[in-house]
């Protein structure tokens, strides 16, 4: 892309959006440029136009989203089949083993949550369409990391903030990179307790009808009632069933 192309002020609002999160509803203009690493008078000029918008709203001192963000990431759900694809096939495959199932695909250094049909909460946090992940801890992301090239996958290992989240979490690039080896060759990855603990998931690639990577499909347990080492046992087959299923009906992008 051309540097003429390059709209610094859309980048920067966008910046300024995805500086709020979970744990951080609601921020002050400080708050704002010590995170977006924006000046002061920009970060105000941007925090003021999305108010101005409907996309923020002000107390006074502190900012905060308002519903109206929504409307921007249901605009890639309604543009992309992908969420309307998977849905019956996780709502029955959620059903059917009677845990929680999921989609993601790859953004950045996370996996981002197209799907989910929840039959119990067995992570600290609500997972929903949006909702996103570390790629390298969670089982979807390993393998959406494995399905890439070496290289690409050891890059965006590299930018991650690879930490212990558990006693259990795996944090040297090597040893992911390792891990995605083998998820590469079985086809399937199991996660550990790597992510949260208490929490268990068994996931496979989502292929489409030319062999791309076009998501990934997820089973999520309770490491308490079922073991990780029992997962494959388990959840494999009805796994393949959805992803057999589901690959004539993805179409890879013309």
């Amino acid at each position: 892309m051309k540097q003429t192309d390059f709209v610094g002020s859309l980048a920067k609002g966008l910046q300024v959006i995805e500086a709020f999160d979970a744990a951080t509803p609601k921020l002050t203009i400080t708050h704002i440029s010590e995170t977006t690493g924006l000046d002061r008078a920009t970060a105000r000029r941007c925090l003021l136009t999305l108010v101005e918008l409907g996309y923020a709203r002000h107390d006074g001192k502190h900012f905060e989203l308002t519903p109206k963000v929504l409307r921007l990431g249901h605009a890639y759900l309604a543009a992309t089949p992908l969420p309307r694809l998977i849905q019956p096939h996780l709502d029955t495959l959620s059903e059917e083993v009677g845990q929680s199932a999921s989609a993601s695909v790859l953004e950045g250094t996370d996996i981002v949550y197209i799907a989910r049909a929840a039959q119990k909460r067995v992570m600290s946090i609500s997972l929903m369409p949006g909702s996103r992940l570390p790629a390298w801890c969670a089982s979807m992301g390993r393998v959406l990391l494995a399905a890439l090239p070496e290289a690409e996958a050891r890059a965006i290992l590299e930018r991650s903030q690879l930490r212990a989240l558990t006693p259990f979490t795996r944090t040297g690039v090597d040893a992911v990179i390792d891990e995605c080896r083998r998820v590469r060759e079985q086809g399937y990855a199991v996660i550990d307790q790597e992510l949260e603990l208490g929490l268990c998931s068994i996931a496979v690639p989502l292929v489409d009808a030319r062999g791309r990577v076009a998501a990934a499909l997820n089973i999520g347990a309770s490491a308490s009632q079922i073991p990780a080492a029992q997962m494959p046992e388990l959840y494999l087959p009805a796994l393949r069933r959805v992803q057999a299923a589901l690959r004539p009906l993805l179409h890879p992008p013309v």
